[in-house]
Order: structure tokens, then C-alpha cells, then sequence
């Protein structure tokens, strides 16, 4: 299609030089620039064939420039041999056509459309391979964040079926309400297994089921408080992460005390950014919660957020105090 629009442009300029008359008088010439866009045709279509034989694609910036300098040049040249050539053959031939000066002239301005068709070449296989690229980056991400949901969905019912099966013989009636909460955590783990993000509001509720779940389990050494920001329902977060790092809360804080503990969870929202904090009682030294070693849920949780949001969410935590671990994460609106 490029070069029917060169062809086409190098007959409305031949008209316009010699006269709208001139293929009429000297069809020769129509022949000629029909010809000549024929064979740019045919020799790019060389020319991009032996990019893709010799792999020019791989080479670096540099030793791309000077391949393409050097072959324009040629083919440049070729080109206006091949326009004496036929010039010969249809008798138009000026005088002019044969000397140096001319030579050079007609070889620049081929080598320099041929120099351009090739910019444009490598740009567009440049993108096209960016694109491919970002395809296949984001190709593993969604593999990587498969991998890591798959999981949570295991350990976090091996835990709640633990704590159900402590309470069947004792407390029937809270094995019951047991059971009720965590078939709506399976039915939200369900609905959202296939989503990379759900919203923080049907997360909350999770949350919310996992730790009544937890509560009569423990009873009254486990406490919960929330401080929710009413703009938190605006935001998507990963799926279970929450109700993640809220386990690995009860798990490494509060379950290694005698007298328990409490688990508070605050939101605050503030200029399109989300902070989510989780409080527990207990004490995280050089890395790893007091008597116990962290579980997968902080490095599982750091993973996702790498591959969901890259450097747009931070994750961070430690102790607020001798008696508190604080896990804080800062969430974008949108991603």
C-alpha cells in the first residue's frame, strides 16, 4: 500500500513537471515510475526478508544503524540502475540521466526513502515486540498470582476445619455457627478465586467471618475492633489478603499468649490512596513474632502486591509498641 501511494505521488509529479500531457505523448514515462514503484516493492521485500533470515532484530542499536546505512546505499544505488535500465528500453533516456552528478543525486534520494521505509520498520518491530513482551510479562503474573491464591484456600480451611472439629463434641451450637461462617468464607473464596482484585467491602466481610469464626474458638482471650473510613469501599484489594494477614496475626500473636489478645483493624483514606492497618497484641523481634516463626502469609502477601501493583503499594511491619505488631499497608485507588 506504501508504495501504490509513492507510485501514484511520482506520476501526479512527473505531470506536474513535464506537462499534463506527457503520458499521453510518452507513455514510457507512466511505465517507468509504475516500474519503479515495482521494483522498491520487490527489493524491500528482499530486504525485510533478510532482516528476518540474519536476525538484524537481535543486533544492537549501533550495529543496526550502520547495516541499514550500508543497504540503502545499495539499494539506493541498485534502483537508479535499474531506472537508466529501463530508461534505455523505452528510449526516454536524457543525456543528464548518465552523469555523476545525477547519479548521486537519484542514489541519495532513494537511499534516503529507503532509509525511512527502514525506521519505519524497525520502529514498528520494536513496539510489536515491547507489546509482545509486556504480554508475556503479564502472562507470568497472573501464573505467579494463580500459584499464590492456590495456597491460601488449602491452609486457611485445614486451620478452620481444626477449630470446628475441637468444637462438634463440647459446643455443638457453636460448631454450628462455626460451620455457617465458614461456608460463607468458601462461597467468597469461590466467587473471587478467578479475580485479581475483589472489593474492600466483600473482603471486610470475610474478615469479619473468619475472626467470629476465631472468637469462639478463643472466646474471650481473642478481641476485635474496627475503625472502618466510609470511602474504603471505593477500593479493591487482593483477595484473602486481609483475612491473611489477620490470621498470621492470631497465629504468631495472640495464640502465644496466655491471657490473649486483640485484633483491631483501621482504614483511612486519603488522597485517592488507601492505608490499612492491623493491629494485634504481641511482639515481632529481628524479623520474626515472639516464640514462633512467621508463617508464609507476610512473604505470600508481599509477592502479590509486587505483581498487582509494583512500587504503586507499600507493606511494611513491626511493633507499635511493647505490647502491639503493627502491619500497615497503602493502597492506589486504581491500577
Amino acid at each position: 500500500m506504501g508504495w501504490t501511494v509513492y507510485t501514484i505521488l511520482n506520476i501526479l509529479g512527473g505531470a506536474a513537471n513535464y506537462g499534463g500531457n506527457i503520458y499521453a505523448s510518452k507513455p514510457a514515462f507512466l511505465v517507468l515510475f509504475i516500474s519503479e514503484g515495482i521494483i522498491f516493492f520487490l527489493i524491500t521485500h528482499y530486504y525485510r526478508n533478510l532482516i528476518t533470515k540474519r536476525k538484524w532484530l537481535n543486533d544492537g542499536k549501533i550495529r543496526i544503524f550502520y547495516k541499514v546505512i550500508v543497504s540503502s546505499i545499495i539499494m539506493g544505488l541498485l534502483i537508479y540502475l535499474f531506472r537508466v535500465v529501463v530508461s534505455q528500453v523505452t528510449s526516454i533516456a536524457d543525456p543528464k540521466l548518465y552523469k555523476l552528478a545525477t547519479m548521486l543525486g537519484l542514489t541519495s534520494i532513494n537511499t534516503i526513502i529507503l532509509f525511512v521505509w527502514s525506521l519505519f520498520y524497525f520502529v514498528y518491530h520494536y513496539f510489536e515486540r515491547f507489546s509482545a513482551s509486556l504480554k508475556y510479562e503479564a502472562a507470568l503474573n497472573e501464573i505467579a498470582l494463580n500459584q499464590l491464591k492456590s495456597q491460601l484456600n488449602p491452609h486457611f480451611i485445614f486451620n478452620a476445619l481444626n477449630g470446628i472439629r475441637a468444637l462438634v463434641e463440647d459446643e455443638p451450637a457453636k460448631a454450628k455457627k462455626a460451620i455457617t461462617q465458614l461456608s460463607n468464607i468458601l462461597r467468597n473464596s469461590l466467587v473471587t478465586d478467578k479475580k485479581r482484585l475483589t472489593n474492600f467491602d466483600e473482603e471486610l466481610n470475610t474478615v469479619k467471618d473468619y475472626l467470629g469464626l476465631e472468637s469462639i474458638r478463643y472466646e474471650e482471650r481473642l478481641q476485635t475492633f474496627y475503625d472502618i473510613d466510609p470511602k474504603s469501599g471505593r477500593f479493591s484489594v487482593p483477595p484473602l489478603m486481609l483475612q491473611t494477614l489477620v490470621e498470621n496475626g492470631i497465629k504468631h500473636g495472640i495464640s502465644t499468649l496466655k491471657k490473649g489478645g486483640v485484633i483491631k483493624l483501621t482504614t483511612v483514606v486519603k488522597d485517592s490512596r488507601m492505608v490499612i492497618r492491623i493491629r494485634n497484641s504481641g511482639q515481632y523481634l529481628n524479623g520474626k513474632s515472639t516464640k514462633r516463626k512467621e508463617g508464609y502469609g507476610i512473604s505470600n502477601t508481599l509477592q502479590r502486591l509486587n505483581l498487582i501493583y509494583g512500587n504503586e503499594a507499600t507493606f511494611r511491619i513491626g511493633n507499635e509498641d511493647h505490647n502491639t505488631v503493627l502491619t500497615e499497608i497503602t493502597l492506589p485507588l486504581n491500577i
